[in-house]
């Protein structure tokens, strides 16, 4: 077997592995929101007959934390699909010239950090909310105007440059790895801190939108997920972004006015 093919079948042999591994993290992480949305259903229902505005204890704090740190792993894994198989691939060329390489997952998990810690942010907003009997029992907002806010500030915000800058780091895996390679763990490390952060940049908005659909309303949360995997992939990706930008600014409108 010739070198070429020899790296061609080592290459293809890594991206079934890592794409694998990438799915069964997605998959458990979507088995987990499906357990926990019937139990927080059953919750709901209880506080609905019988309403009562109780503080958070501090266990509370520490599975809403759970909760969105799990969410935000099985929404935001298949979108940087495309860059861990691209660092993957880069590192078996690297390994292959005998040049220093690193596990992948030192990259995913520098990624799912920076996710963690906008989970924990998360997860104060709506102990904010929940103090200030904002939320309903199905975590929903129960102002109108924080509602239409919260659609028109994604909304708007899906047209600034600041969302089309991030939003070119991450459908452009090779040129960003290009440019931020760093040597060693700690090096892969931060490279997946620094694509976590323009991920987060690119669409925390659209995550405050949980909190207008419901936060373990999966239905809402399937499809910001597909929303952000398409912008991140599909060949007019900004073209999408702008149209998601147009629509959720009219709901935001529409809402404001009272017509929804």
């Amino acid at each position: 077997m010739s070198a070429g093919a020899a790296l061609e079948l080592s290459l293809r042999r890594d991206r079934t592995f890592v794409l694998a591994g990438l799915i069964a993290i997605s998959t458990l992480s979507w088995a987990y929101l499906f357990y926990d949305e019937r139990h927080m259903g059953c919750m709901a229902a209880m506080s609905a007959a019988a309403p009562r505005l109780q503080p958070w204890a501090a266990s509370d704090g520490v599975l809403m934390f759970a909760m969105w740190a799990i969410m935000m792993v099985a929404m935001m894994v298949p979108s940087v699909s495309p860059m861990v198989l691209t660092f993957a691939m880069v590192n078996r060329k690297r390994r292959e010239q005998e040049r220093p390489f690193v596990p992948t997952a030192v990259f995913l998990l520098g990624y799912l950090a920076v996710w963690t810690v906008f989970s924990a942010l998360a997860t104060a907003a709506q102990w904010k909310l929940h103090a200030a009997a904002l939320l309903s029992p199905a975590m929903v907002v129960t102002s109108p105007l924080l509602g239409a806010g919260l659609l028109l500030a994604a909304g708007l915000f899906q047209l600034t440059p600041l969302k089309r800058a991030c939003l070119v780091h991450c459908r452009t895996p090779l040129s960003f790895l290009m440019a931020e390679w760093r040597e060693g763990k700690w090096g892969a490390f931060v490279m997946g801190l620094r694509h976590g952060g323009y991920c987060v940049g690119c669409c925390w908005f659209l995550m405050a939108l949980l909190f207008v659909a419901g936060v373990m309303n999966l239905l809402w949360v399937a499809l910001l997920s597909g929303l952000v995997l398409a912008e991140k992939i599909v060949p007019r990706g900004r073209a999408l972004s702008l149209a998601a930008g147009v629509a959720l600014t009219a709901l935001g409108l529409l809402r404001l006015s009272g017509l929804v």
